[in-house]
């Protein structure tokens, strides 16, 4: 999605482009994201905000909320199922300040969400995008 003149995308269209960000995992990454729910907030809470150590809400743009598959084990039971929440009105901010696609901003922070599912620290992510080990 690129930037228009016109309305501000939506929640529906956040959800969308979720959705096909997922949709473009490849295997043997795919199977492993079943149950993986999406949601959309404007803001983080100020409890989200201290648990992840920030302050201003424009700073995060997206948060993965569930055990990591390396965690995981038939012996734990009664946690809700994995989720990845973006923040809308962060990823508008970034957008418009950026100038990125909507679509490829989108899938960024999905991907990197993601990655904390598969058990991947920021510092881990941030060297696989740069190239690094």
């Amino acid at each position: 999605m690129t930037r228009h003149i016109g309305s501000t995308p939506t929640t529906a269209d956040f959800e969308a482009l979720a959705h096909a960000a997922f949709a473009r995992i490849p295997e043997p990454f795919a199977e492993h994201l079943d149950g993986i729910t999406v949601h959309v907030q404007e803001f983080a809470d100020a409890e989200t905000l201290a648990a992840v150590g920030l302050q201003d809400p424009f700073q995060l743009t997206g948060l993965y909320h569930g055990r990591p598959m390396s965690e995981e084990s038939v012996w734990i039971s009664g946690q809700f199922p994995p989720r990845i929440t973006l923040y809308r009105q962060p990823l508008l901010a970034e957008w418009r300040a950026t100038g990125v696609q909507l679509d490829d901003l989108v899938t960024h922070v999905v991907i990197h969400e993601v990655g904390h599912h598969f058990g991947l620290s920021d510092e881990e992510m941030h060297a696989l995008e740069q190239g690094g080990p």
